[in-house]
């Protein structure tokens, strides 16, 4: 799977998606002339999520004294991807060397490792168990090793059976890799623990302010909301789910689409959380595009098993019954959601039938865990993964940014995003630095 960082900034230069584009986030542009003074900088971060609170953070470090204001929809911030993750602080062992997320899954989790430490928020560094669960899977297990070692990341272990059942005594499977780094953590504290760190700087988050409409006056950007209208020299969009509406409202064209997957949990029964100790995941198959299933120990307690992947019927449908017109009309019109079908047909069809088969989602769960039965299953949570797809029907599996003078869209920001929201802040705020 290529890994790769796109970032848009020069109109005659045109990316992958359609979108004009530019060196790599983390290389400098050449300057069209001085930086404006910092007192004269007033940024509009558009998005309460994680990836929006650190951004705006990131670039209070960056701009002391500047205006920073974070504009959210909901009556709080985090509802939606952050708030609605099992809360795993991924260390960087999937992703190709090199590579910047790669680099910034790797320095962030040491940094929000650090921020929970500095401000009192409930995490904890377990480890986790990468299995095999059959001879078939050994050799990629193999290359994860070496892929996490590339990475930088410290005290991989290979474990045979006998080694995997001290860690893990209920675990399947023939061979395991050891990620002592990894780790669990409480998202939407860190979130609480941000918005009163950005409020002692002076910078403000509006809550119940839902972008309406992004329109151009005196040089700045006038941002239209239930709750008024705020204007900035500079925006940033942190939008999650809606990232790519708005990038149109700001006058982009919306060539790589936001999809709405749904991943749904279960939750084993306290009587039986004995099963798993800490976190136990699969090895991903390169033929498919999600990770697979696994199971997750919560930091307040609690034992999560999933997520599935399937398409939900509104960018906000944690539910099956969940149903927006609007947005399931934004994915049947789009050509690159069907050329994804085609792509994957058994695994849409499967990933479905397992959404409404407890039986077929616990068989799944028995590769990690052999015990597990379905009646050691209670219904869970769910979360709605953004997704950005190509025309083409591929997902854009990388961080994937739209730079401009005055503004910058976060149209793909997957996983590990949450646990690297604070480099991936700072690489925001770098960028917008070499763009002012």
């Amino acid at each position: 799977m290529r890994i790769h960082l796109s970032v848009a900034r020069d109109s005659r230069k045109q990316s992958i998606d359609g979108q004009p584009h530019a060196p790599p986030v983390g290389t400098k542009p050449q300057r069209r002339g001085t930086i404006r003074g910092v007192s004269n900088q007033r940024f509009l971060i558009i998005g309460g999520g994680i990836v929006g609170l650190a951004t705006a953070y990131r670039l209070g470090e960056r701009f002391p004294g500047a205006s920073i204001t974070v504009l959210e929809k909901e009556s709080q911030v985090g509802q939606h991807q952050t708030g609605h993750n099992s809360g795993v602080l991924h260390c960087g062992l999937y992703y190709k060397p090199g590579s910047v997320k790669a680099r910034l899954a790797v320095t962030g989790i040491r940094q929000m490792v650090e921020f929970c430490r500095e401000n009192g928020v409930a995490h904890e560094i377990c480890g986790k168990l990468v299995v095999a669960a059959d001879e078939s899977e050994v050799p990629r297990l193999r290359d994860l090793e070496q892929r996490g070692a590339a990475n930088g990341l410290e005290g991989l272990r290979w474990l045979g059976r006998e080694a995997m059942i001290e860690i893990e005594p209920h675990v399947g499977g023939v061979a395991a890799l050891r990620v002592p780094q990894e780790g669990i953590v409480d998202y939407p504290a860190v979130c609480a623990a941000m918005v009163k760190r950005l409020e002692e700087r002076g910078a403000r988050v509006a809550v119940g302010a839902r972008v309406l409409r992004l329109r151009r006056g005196s040089g700045e950007w006038i941002a239209e909301t239930p709750a008024g209208e705020f204007t900035g020299s500079f925006i940033v969009n942190c939008a999650g789910l809606h990232s790519d509406r708005v990038s149109q409202l700001a006058g982009e064209r919306r060539s790589v689409r936001i999809l709405p997957f749904r991943g749904e949990y279960y939750k084993i029964r306290p009587e039986r959380q004995h099963l798993v100790r800490n976190l136990i995941y699969p090895v991903p198959d390169p033929a498919f595009p999600f990770l697979g299933v696994h199971f997750t120990r919560l930091i307040h307690g609690g034992v999560e098993a999933g997520p599935n992947a399937v398409l939900a019927l509104a960018r906000e449908g944690y539910r099956k019954t969940d149903f927006r017109p609007a947005d399931l009309f934004d994915v049947l019109s789009y050509g690159g959601f069907w050329r994804f079908l085609r792509r994957y047909p058994s695994m849409a069809w499967y990933e479905l039938r397992r959404s409404f088969s407890r039986e077929l989602f616990c068989r799944a769960l028995q590769r990690l865990v052999p015990e597990i039965r379905p009646a050691d299953l209670t219904t869970g949570g769910s979360g709605v993964r953004a997704q950005a797809i190509t025309p083409e029907g591929e997902l854009v599996q990388d961080f994937q940014l739209i730079a401009r003078p005055d503004a910058l869209h976060v149209l793909n920001a997957p996983s590990p995003a949450a646990t690297a929201s604070l480099a991936i802040g700072a690489e925001i705020a770098a960028n917008v630095a070499a763009a002012l």
